[in-house]
């Protein structure tokens, strides 16, 4: 079953990309890419192998720097800001990395309390009771809290890091090919997860995925990007009645029809 569109009245803008260029050397991954992100949706960016998803990500969040364009995160221009007004901002925002990204040398509680201490002035025991917390939001039994990462499954791995994504309580979460690497029932699972988090608190969800049943089962809204801009945007029909190449062979192929049927 798909998931309804946002009513009208709920689309307010929390990130605006405009004429947005990115590249490495003389290549353009991203060129002229314009694009929304609305409050309380969660928002399903695919594309094809190179076409900018992932570079897309790290540059809203900073980690790369942008050749032309603009981006606003909740009204604010982040070309313009200083320094304290970028980190206010980057702290109502949380990240999962394709591959989790957690310190293989710290055990998960370590890894969730670490943004916490970088921008929170706790005493030890809140620190502790705060990522149990966050622990047991993801789905995790207590005592992953002292395991390292070498010594979780690929799905607790993603679960730990969706908790160090949530340490500060984010208003809205990147999530990178959060099911890649998982099986069929673990990838259903943390979709449902995403999707109960996304409802319960309140979140914004800017997912990078080329997962058909993600898309399917709990976007709001999907993304296509290729030749370096937004190719389509809109619900799951939208993508299926789409005229372009790529999108036909991706939303009505062989893979499409088995994922979820034909439409």
């Amino acid at each position: 079953m798909m998931k309804p569109k946002l009513e009208n009245r709920e689309k307010e803008e929390v990130i605006t990309v405009r004429d947005l260029a990115v590249g490495f050397g003389d290549h353009l991954v991203n060129d002229g890419l314009s694009l929304d992100v609305y409050r309380g949706e969660i928002l399903g960016v695919v594309g094809a192998s190179g076409t900018g998803k992932s570079v897309l990500l790290r540059t809203i969040v900073g980690l790369l720097a942008k050749k032309r364009g603009t981006i606003e995160v909740f009204g604010q221009n982040m070309q313009d800001l200083s320094e304290s007004a970028r980190q206010a901002i980057e702290k109502r925002w949380g990240i999962l990395f394709q591959q989790g990204a957690l310190f293989s040398a710290l055990t998960v509680k370590q890894n969730i309390q670490l943004p916490m201490r970088e921008h929170l002035d706790l005493s030890e025991a809140m620190l502790d009771d705060l990522a149990m917390m966050k622990i047991e939001m993801v789905g995790l039994k207590a005592d992953a809290a002292e395991k390292l990462p070498s010594e979780l499954s690929g799905g607790m791995i993603k679960r730990a890091a969706l908790a160090r994504a949530l340490a500060l309580d984010p208003e809205i979460v990147f999530l990178d090919e959060p099911t890649s690497g998982l099986d069929p029932i673990g990838a259903g699972d943390f979709d449902a997860l995403t999707a109960t988090l996304q409802k319960t608190l309140g979140l914004t969800v800017f997912m990078v995925t080329h997962d058909l049943d993600s898309l399917n089962t709990i976007c709001d809204r999907i993304v296509a990007l290729g030749e370096g801009k937004v190719l389509a945007s809109g619900s799951m029909e939208d993508m299926v009645k789409a005229e372009h190449p790529w999108l036909k062979a991706y939303f009505t192929g062989p893979r499409a029809h088995r994922a979820f049927g034909a439409m």
